[in-house]
């Protein structure tokens, strides 16, 4: 499938033979809101107890932008070949504000969530390298990340990506009934 190169501040569409990735939309929300929800309802990965409708997260899927350093990238399954049609969400990438105070803004929060059947596909690194492409042409000096542990999966894909450790909460959330560390990690851009 050939796409037509982006207009000027506009990101590119990726394509591999089983997936495309590509800017998060409106049309996307219900599809992001399930799967987010499947981490919230079944793992510690999220901190984030109640699920969300949809309407809930719209807030959060709108402050992601075409331009700019907060991106969201969602990965679909390709569908017939020869068109735009796609199928399923495979998962979804993101780099968000660090923190809100103005000296903060060259640095990002970045994560990624891959749907629970498509882990170990190279979903997260195709989503990854896509982001920190867009990512290079931004105003950006550091990445960063906060990792539950354990969570093996997603120490080596951060790390594959240039992430080194900065340190560690210890009990800096409970879930569960158990108390879980979050290792935070950080890339130079």
């Amino acid at each position: 499938m050939q796409y037509p190169a982006p207009p000027p501040g506009r990101t590119a569409v990726t394509e591999s033979a089983d997936s495309v990735v590509r800017p998060g939309h409106e049309g996307d929300l219900e599809a992001l809101t399930d799967l987010y929800n499947h981490y919230v309802r079944e793992t510690p990965v999220t901190f984030d107890i109640e699920p969300f409708s949809p309407e809930e997260r719209r807030p959060w899927l709108l402050s992601h932008r075409e331009d700019g350093p907060h991106r969201l990238l969602v990965a679909r399954e390709a569908r017939e070949a020869g068109t735009s049609r796609e199928g399923r969400l495979l998962g979804y990438a993101h780099s968000s504000r660090f923190r809100p105070k103005a000296a903060y803004d060259t640095s990002v929060e970045c994560t990624v969530y891959v749907a629970p059947d498509a882990g170990g596909q190279g979903i997260g690194t195709l989503l990854y390298k896509r982001l920190f492409e867009i990512l290079d042409g931004e105003d950006v000096h550091r990445a960063y990340a906060g990792i539950t542990l354990p969570n093996e999966a997603s120490v080596r894909l951060h790390r594959r990506f240039g992430f080194e450790p900065c340190g560690t909460y210890t009990q800096a959330g409970r879930k569960f009934g158990r108390y879980y560390d979050v290792r935070r990690f950080e890339k130079q851009l």
